[in-house]
């Protein structure tokens, strides 16, 4: 760094470009130094707030058109938690290592659905029997399609398709894994704007501005932004509800801005142990285990690029494939778990936590590691967790324009290792970002007008796999960007460094850079058994 520049011309310093950062400054924590226990405590339970955004809202959706009550919805919701819990700590234990949270994921909500409307489950007249006829139509689909990534993720498969991995081709793969979810942000805010619009206009003065008029206190702030504006929000969405502002509007609205309304507090047990096949046998159909493998590879995909989004604001090295190929398979084992214990849904990464990690900038698996524990206590003790599981809706789509936002740029961040004024480079980018918007669109407004995909074949097993596939934007816009930059004149010499690939080289394997082994390597001498290559 330069000293302050007088008057005196400008330096040849100034017009320099920004030097390229294998490891992303400015993380207060990194990945291996835990922060101190009280303030890693709360960050952890900070962490533990974000996610319930997620496992919540997936279960509200799905448990009432599967026949459940309340008592069911909250017994889905404590099992979703608890299994979270657990591969949130395999996979921060043996797997990548990353602070990464494995929560629910909204990837395997469109197979959930298509079992739910399959024939055989319509004429049931009893609702609970249905609901559990379905759940454990679920599970056996979710334990046949976790073999998929467990396979894929532990041969090293995975690990030979991410060596071809370029900055090029990530770009945009993580860009759209942050972006792509723009349906999640103001959208939701807007369903209760009373309540989703003050936390997204709190949130901004107390991470961004105020710790720059308040030098003191900075850290507080911007670190424990979450912990602050949601209960101020969430005092005042109740103190609206128990004054009567929603006695006369429509349900829906009442649904989305009340405080009282999820029937969570009421329908759960104090205190219950979720235990595998919980509903009863799994059971097994082709067709099925089908539509939910199509949703485990496009979850395997965006796990990619999150985890590669985690890696980078966590200031570690760049992932070695082998380790990604391993935390690829322990998500595989943490699919399994989920189709054991009948959550009605697959994990991958969360990609709300990631973005916590960049709104805090602490990196730390200690603090993800203590968030894991906060899942498995709440899950365990039902009323107090439903407490937290009531925080209407909007509060957390507010918090996701943010969080989302920040792992797309971290996508647009791997520019910064490619040419950026290079055709090839600029084709590869901008079509892969734009199909990957254009065709899920397509997919998604033709689902939403005729209810039914635009591959509408008399397999429905087929339809559902190809629609669940081009219905993921960074899927789509991933799978375009790895073919074009594998295939476009890669053995040029030029366009191998404009493509960014150059600068991973030394990642490539594991061996070759010391730090991989400092971030990366597993616990307990483990190396010796299961040697990274």
């Amino acid at each position: 760094g330069g000293g302050v520049g007088g008057g005196g011309g400008q330096k040849q310093d100034d017009l320099a470009p920004h030097p390229v950062k294998d490891q992303l400054p400015g993380v207060s924590y990194c990945i291996t130094s835990p922060p101190p226990w009280p303030e890693a405590i709360l960050l952890g339970f900070q962490h533990y707030l974000v996610m319930l955004g997620t496992t919540v809202i997936i279960p509200t959706a799905l448990v009432p058109q599967m026949g459940g009550n309340n008592e069911d919805k909250a017994v889905v919701i404590q099992t979703l938690l608890f299994v979270a819990g657990i591969n949130t700590l395999l996979q921060s234990f043996f797997g990548t290592r990353l602070p990464a949270v494995i929560g629910g994921s909204y990837t395997f909500v469109l197979p959930t659905i298509s079992i739910i409307l399959a024939g055989r489950y319509t004429n049931e007249p009893d609702p609970h029997t249905k609901f559990l006829k379905i759940m454990r139509g679920t599970q056996g689909a979710l334990i046949v399609a976790s073999a998929l990534q467990i396979i894929v993720g532990f041969s090293g498969l995975w690990r030979n398709v991410a060596r071809y991995l370029s900055p090029l081709s990530a770009a945009p793969l993580i860009a759209l894994v942050g972006f792509g979810l723009y349906e999640l942000g103001f959208p939701s805010v807007a369903k209760c704007v009373e309540i989703g619009l003050p936390e997204l206009i709190l949130l901004l003065p107390f991470f961004q501005y105020l710790p720059h008029t308040i030098h003191r206190m900075k850290s507080i702030f911007d670190r424990f932004a979450v912990l602050f504006t949601i209960p101020i929000v969430w005092l005042y969405a109740y103190l609206l509800t128990v004054g009567g502002a929603y006695r006369n509007v429509s349900p829906k609205t009442q649904f989305h801005c009340r405080t009282d309304r999820s029937g969570l507090i009421g329908g759960a047990p104090w205190i219950r142990v979720p235990y595998p096949f919980q509903w009863g046998a799994p059971t097994f159909d082709a067709g099925e285990a089908f539509a939910m493998m199509a949703a485990s590879f496009v979850a395997l995909v965006e796990s990619t690029g999150s985890f590669i989004a985690v890696s980078r604001f966590a200031s570690a090295t760049p992932l070695p494939p082998s380790v990604l190929s391993r935390g690829i398979g322990w998500q595989g084992v943490g699919i399994l778990l989920d189709g054991l214990f009948g959550t009605g849904n697959g994990s991958s990464v969360s990609i709300e936590n990631a973005g916590l990690l960049a709104l805090t900038r602490v990196g730390s698996r200690r603090v993800v590691q203590i968030s894991a524990g906060f899942m498995i206590f709440f899950s365990i003790l039902g009323k107090f967790g439903a407490v937290f599981a009531s925080i209407p809706a909007p509060i957390f789509a507010a918090l996701y324009c943010v969080f989302f936002a920040y792992v797309g740029s971290a996508g647009l961040g791997f520019l910064q290792f490619c040419n950026l004024n290079s055709f090839r480079t600029k084709f590869i980018l901008g079509f892969s970002v734009f199909m990957g918007f254009s065709v899920p669109q397509y997919f998604n407004e033709y689902t939403s007008v005729a209810g039914f995909g635009p591959v509408h074949t008399r397999a429905r097993w087929f339809n559902d796999m190809v629609n669940v596939l081009f219905s993921s934007k960074a899927f789509v816009g991933g799978i375009v960007a790895y073919v074009l930059d594998n295939t476009l004149h890669r053995h040029d010499g030029a366009v191998r460094k404009d493509r960014g690939y150059h600068w991973w080289d030394k990642f490539r394997s594991y061996r070759t850079d010391t730090r991989s082994e400092e971030f990366y390597s597993l616990p307990f001498n483990l190396n010796k058994f299961f040697p990274s290559v």
